[in-house]
């Protein structure tokens, strides 16, 4: 059994090859994605698809921070003053740079669960 995990591993993923991986894998990745998937007891039955949907869900969230980001100076600028512009903005840096590193962990379980190896860091 492995106890070592890549950087930006998840801490609530047990690591791969451990006893609870599946489980922990599972419960955190219904987690991170919208309420209604777990409707889907297929999602359930086959993890690697949970987390392949997750990945799409962060990614999306990803580039939807990177256009509000973009735009927001522009989209705000008749409606909030300055000062609230740049607090909006701080809120992007701060937010994308979290769906970032969500990303990258959706994706190192993704591949775990699908029993790749993980690259090296």
């Amino acid at each position: 059994m492995s106890t070592s995990v890549p950087s930006g591993w998840p801490p609530q993923v047990h690591p791969p090859g451990s006893e609870r991986f599946a489980d922990t894998a599972l419960t955190w990745l219904l987690e991170i994605v919208p309420p209604e998937y777990r409707r889907y007891g297929v999602l359930r039955r086959y993890p690697s698809a949970l987390a392949r949907m997750a990945r799409h869900h962060v990614e999306a969230a990803v580039e939807a921070a990177r256009t509000g980001f973009r735009t927001a100076r522009v989209d705000l600028a008749a409606t909030v003053p300055p000062h609230g512009v740049d607090a909006v903005m701080d809120a992007y840096r701060t937010e994308g740079t979290r769906l970032a590193e969500l990303a990258r962990a959706v994706t190192l379980v993704e591949r775990a669960l699908r029993a790749e190896r993980p690259p090296a860091v």
